[in-house]
């Protein structure tokens, strides 16, 4: 599986036949180097509403007819904008597709959309192409993040805000990095605006001198690949 970053907290999966895209902020992300125009997922996948995450989803689903999973009040409103393949599970609901499933898990973060539709965020827990793929979506730290790592399916790689302020800083992500014990960590939701900006490779050091993970620090549009 390919994994890109395309900057803040959107990525970009592929096995080469089917393509997942996740919080695709791209049109006025300062740190993106693709627009919308430039991907055709299969599957688009929400972790919640905010403008930053929601992005451009229902331009690309629209233009795609790509499916849309997202936590059920996000669906209904994406539904309502004309996206006609949406997917509306709840937290602890696991969709399944014919490359895998996608599980919707807890975050501990607000949730509310431009158009005023209060909803839960969530993480995302993604089976596909021989993997799992834990996107902790804007969480802070907390404890339960034990139980989504032993629920039984070991985590080959989480996706990991490390910004503050809005969300789980770096040294908060050390913790979260050891109780989910993913043997990759990507760190992301860093650097794109003043208020989260921190130093990634002081949290990779922290990291892999714990022994937690190997981290992966990836500059927007870079691709790493799991094994």
């Amino acid at each position: 599986m390919d994994i890109r970053f395309l900057g803040q907290s959107a990525f970009e999966l592929t096995d080469g036949t089917t393509t997942i895209l996740i919080d695709p902020f791209l049109s006025g992300n300062p740190k993106a180097v693709t627009g919308p125009e430039d991907h055709s997922p299969d599957v688009i996948l929400l972790t919640h509403g905010h403008a930053d995450h929601y992005g451009d989803t229902v331009d690309i689903a629209k233009r795609t007819g790509a499916t849309v999973l997202a936590i059920v009040e996000l669906a209904q409103e994406l539904s309502g904008k004309g996206v006609e393949n949406v997917v509306d599970p709840n937290l602890g609901g696991t969709v399944q597709f014919d490359w895998g499933w996608v599980k919707l898990v807890p975050a501990w973060h607000t949730a509310v959309t431009q158009d005023g539709t209060p909803h839960v965020a969530a993480g995302l827990l993604v089976s596909f192409a021989g993997k799992v793929v834990y996107h902790l979506g804007d969480t802070a730290l907390f404890s339960d993040l034990k139980l989504i790592a032993e629920r039984g399916d070991r985590i080959d790689a989480a996706i990991v805000p490390i910004g503050g302020h809005y969300t789980m800083d770096r040294y908060d992500a050390v913790t979260a990095c050891h109780f989910v014990g993913a043997d990759t960590v990507i760190p992301c939701h860093y650097d794109t605006f003043p208020p989260i900006e921190t130093d990634a490779q002081a949290f990779k050091s922290d990291v892999q001198n714990a022994g937690y993970a190997e981290v992966v620090i990836m500059a927007p549009g870079e691709t790493h690949t799991l094994r």
